[in-house]
């Protein structure tokens, strides 16, 4: 075997693992944006529920207010 044609295939099997190892770290970065993107969506859905969760109750507890504000005036 020649030495220049070992070094040869040497380069090729490295610039292939290099290629590879790209292409991996790549896949990594694209599921890693999926999932912080994911994460952030369903964060904002969690934080727009609690807000309509707190308008909802305060709603609730200023018509409980009005009713008993009308109930003693009837009475």
């Amino acid at each position: 075997m020649d030495a220049t044609t070992a070094r040869s295939r040497a380069e090729e099997r490295f610039a292939k693992a290099t290629q590879r190892d790209a292409q991996i770290q790549k896949e990594r970065d694209k599921a890693e944006k999926a999932s912080a993107e994911k994460t952030a969506r369903l964060r904002a859905l969690r934080l727009a529920k609690e807000a309509a969760d707190q308008e909802a109750a305060a709603a609730r507890k200023a018509e409980s207010r009005r009713g008993k504000a009308r109930v003693r005036r009837a009475g």
